[in-house]
């Protein structure tokens, strides 16, 4: 599983990588958490707003903050 944070390194970015990070600990599930932020990069994914969270290359979140939980819940999502 690849979780990507698109943002430019803003607090709030920072913060949504951490919850990444700390969701997939939590679910003990193996997955690469990575920074996209090259401007260029996050357009490609269509995202006006950051920062946002995108699992396996699919737009999950715009915008907000998600807690460990929220994301937990998007994961184990299919």
């Amino acid at each position: 599983m690849k979780i990507q944070i698109l943002g430019t390194g803003c607090p709030k970015c920072q913060e949504l990588a951490r919850n990444a990070e700390q969701a997939a600990a939590e679910l003990e599930t193996p997955c690469l958490v990575e920074k996209v932020t090259d401007i260029n990069d996050i357009l490609a994914f269509g995202v006006m707003m950051t920062p946002a969270l995108a699992i396996d290359g699919e737009v999950k979140s715009v915008g907000k903050v998600l807690s460990p939980a929220e994301i937990e819940n998007l994961m184990t999502r299919p």
